[in-house]
């Protein structure tokens, strides 16, 4: 098993169109075969604590079998797709822990 964990952190700036852009493809990403299942997120409201930081915008996390099916989701055209987006955040922070 292998836990795909991906942060951004959005522009502010993010037109609505270019937002909905964003959800449209992030959501489309279910769709992409190697993945065994697929979170999309918010900050939850846990409180404040030295450890947590909820300063991102969204969070995607996608759970695979093995690496084999990660290497296959980095080239499927739902997530080359996706990459299209790379404009729409400042900032991204990649977990993977297997």
């Amino acid at each position: 098993m292998l836990v795909h964990s991906v942060f951004f952190w959005l522009r502010s700036d993010l037109t609505s169109a270019e937002r909905l852009k964003f959800d449209t493809l992030l959501d489309a990403l279910k769709g992409v075969k190697s993945a065994e299942k697929v979170y999309i997120g918010t900050p939850a409201a846990t409180g404040d604590r030295p450890v947590v930081d909820s300063t991102y915008t969204v969070a995607l996390t996608v759970l695979f079998k093995d690496m084999a099916a990660h290497d296959a989701y980095q080239v499927d055209p739902l997530h080359q797709m996706f990459l299209t987006c790379k404009a729409s955040w400042t900032r991204v922070q990649i977990y993977d822990a297997a």
